[in-house]
């Protein structure tokens, strides 16, 4: 499979938050960042954080004792990737589906709104 084609699973994609946030940082800080030994356990995150370099989702890098993750994908290449197939499969190929429910099941600010507004146009333009 291509490693640019490979999706996260949910708490994969939980830890690669943590990394685009954060930059390169070590098991330990993920592990702390996802609430400690009360909700996942140390050797849990560096077992994933292993299987996500097998997978080519991070890039590891030793720095003294320390093994440093950095997340490989883009955040924005990950969630194009995700609402993707978001459309394909649950709005049977329907961005609009997809976007009336989002607008339909949460209150949207005025500027939020607004913005959507903005981007409408600018798409119909021919802008992109």
């Amino acid at each position: 499979m291509n490693r640019s084609q490979v999706k996260p699973t949910e708490k994969e994609l939980e830890i690669l938050q943590i990394l685009w946030a954060r930059g390169p940082v070590a098991v330990k800080d993920v592990h702390e960042a996802m609430g400690g030994e009360d909700m996942n356990g140390y050797t849990t995150i560096l077992k994933l954080l292993q299987i996500m370099h097998e997978k080519g989702l991070v890039t590891r890098q030793k720095s003294g004792k320390l093994h440093l993750y950095k997340a490989v994908p883009s955040q924005e290449n990950t969630r194009q990737q995700i609402i993707d197939k978001m459309i394909d499969t649950v709005f049977q190929g329907s961005a609009m589906q997809l976007v009336m429910s989002a607008l339909g099941n949460k209150k949207s600010s005025k500027e939020e709104l607004l913005e959507i507004k903005k981007y409408l146009e600018k798409l119909e333009g021919g802008e992109q």
